[in-house]
């Protein structure tokens, strides 16, 4: 591309920049901490401030206080479809679309439309909005962030079906994070404000227990606090942000589906919080080989290029018998800061050490300046 294309690009990214609709997102610790609370409220704000604001889809779940916020709110229709024979309701991307309200109020970004519909995801449908030049207010727990799910796996015990990829926080131009200490969380729990009183039992000795909301507590402030040092690194310009924008990471993988899954992630995660590009790298050795390969392993390595894309990385597949060389050599090429692999048992890392090029590998790092992460 010459550079007087790259000059027009550049000017029509702009452009389709200035016209996408703003996006703000509510983010949680855990359900009933007053998100959907929070956005109702802002919904009347803004309507007495002359704003055409709608109600694209909330769901209340029967919590009268929250239920009696709607009362005066203009609400788009949800979309009522079949399956397997119950009539259920769905976001109507297209009434909204049709619409064009200045702000569209769209709760639980994670959901997972019925099958049939145009995007798998309600998060899909809400970059539709947004790319319509609509601006969009939604909300999210934390435990739903993809590169945080095997943490709130080990927190709770719980893996959690309905995720969505970091980069949809990272498009948004405001998160805010709703905060309740546990004891106010219990407390809201035992008064029946977040769920019917016969699964109270259950829910304060499962995930509602102390020690799970102070950590997922913890993580929610945590990932606020990220989105706004991102931000000031994007809008304010210092050598310091200068610095921080020139690491690179690269996460290594085998054809191991949980280990690679779990370095994806925290690369992913460790990338977001430098606001930092990254990319996978999958060395593909001769005994993996499409040939030889076991199916299973394929379509796990096929799963997690997909979350790799999912969050943001590159994907970069070289086919070659000399692993601890072809990772340095891209390395090299790319300019990675900091390489990323899994702990010792992972069938990468005894490829490695089977091999005499670790110590090169490790002496090439040391004079490039290369950091090496091994990740748990």
């Amino acid at each position: 591309m010459t550079e007087k294309e790259n000059n027009v690009k550049h000017f029509l990214d702009l452009i389709k920049k200035s016209r996408k609709g703003k996006f703000k997102i509510y983010i949680g610790m855990s359900a009933g901490v007053g998100k959907t609370f929070r956005m109702l409220q802002e919904a009347h704000t803004l309507m007495r401030n002359g704003i055409d604001v709608k109600i694209g889809y909330i769901e209340t779940h029967n919590r009268k206080e929250t239920h009696d916020l709607l009362d005066g709110l203009p609400i788009i229709p949800r979309r009522k479809l079949f399956y397997k024979g119950k009539e259920l309701e769905e976001l109507d991307l297209q009434a909204v679309i049709s619409l064009r309200p200045e702000i569209v109020i769209i709760d639980e970004l994670a959901h997972t439309n019925i099958e049939g519909s145009k995007n798998d995801k309600r998060w899909q449908d809400v970059m539709e909005i947004l790319d319509a030049g609509i601006n969009v207010i939604s909300a999210v727990n934390i435990q739903h962030i993809e590169s945080l799910n095997e943490e709130i796996k080990q927190i709770t015990g719980v893996e959690v079906k309905e995720r969505i990829p970091d980069s949809v926080l990272q498009q948004a131009d405001e998160v805010v994070n709703i905060d309740l200490t546990a004891d106010e969380l219990i407390t809201r729990l035992k008064e029946g404000k977040i769920y019917a009183a016969e699964k109270v039992p259950t829910a304060l000795n499962n995930f509602f227990t102390s020690g799970n909301i102070l950590q997922l507590r913890e993580l929610a402030l945590k990932e606020v606090a990220s989105q706004v040092v991102r931000k000031v690194e994007t809008e304010v310009t210092s050598r310091s942000v200068t610095a921080l924008k020139a690491n690179k990471f690269m996460a290594c993988i085998s054809s191991n589906a949980q280990t690679s899954k779990n370095v994806i992630r925290k690369t992913a995660r460790l990338a977001s919080y430098y606001n930092s590009p990254w990319v996978l790298l999958y060395v593909q050795t001769p005994n993996e080989s499409t040939d030889k390969i076991a199916l299973d392993k394929q379509r796990h390595l096929i799963n997690n290029f997909k979350l790799a894309t999912e969050l943001g990385g590159e994907i970069i597949r070289v086919e070659s018998p000399h692993v601890s060389r072809t990772i340095m050599e891209v390395a090299e090429q790319r300019q990675i800061t900091t390489i990323c692999i899994g702990k010792p048992h992972m069938s990468l890392f005894k490829v490695i050490l089977a091999t005499n090029i670790f110590n090169q590998l490790l002496k090439k790092l040391s004079v490039s300046e290369i950091d090496l992460v091994i990740l748990s």
